[in-house]
């Protein structure tokens, strides 16, 4: 896996989750219950942090390996963009619920992932 393409989906993760985060706070707020913002919020944050990570591996590329990139990759696709379409579906009264089981799956992506920089390091 390059270092380039840590660092592309890093940096695409990281303005889709402040585009996401404006559109949240301004949009949505008017739309959205006060528990459905704070999930939406929450896949936000999830995502931004994990785009953080992914420009981290990408700048020491040689700590890095494919499994992490696709840990948190596939996390981020999993956990954050399940819970876009459980409140934005909720919102619209037509909630997909086979969505449900998979935002958790995204979590333990995470988990992996960073399991995978721990063993690293050690």
């Amino acid at each position: 896996m390059s270092q380039q393409v840590f660092i592309i989906t890093g940096a695409l993760f990281g303005m889709l989750a402040v585009v996401f985060g404006a559109f949240g706070a301004h949009a949505l707020k008017k739309i959205l219950s006060e528990d459905q913002l704070k999930s939406f919020e929450t896949g936000v944050k999830y995502q931004m942090y994990h785009a953080i990570v992914l420009l981290v591996l990408g700048i020491n590329s040689e700590f890095s390996t494919p499994a992490m990139y696709w840990c948190f990759t596939l996390g981020v696709i999993l956990f954050s963009f399940s819970i876009y379409g459980l409140v934005l579906s909720d919102a619209k009264e037509k909630k997909l619920r086979f969505l449900g089981p998979i935002t958790p799956i995204g979590g333990l992506l995470f988990v992996v992932g960073w399991l995978l920089v721990l063993l690293r390091v050690w």
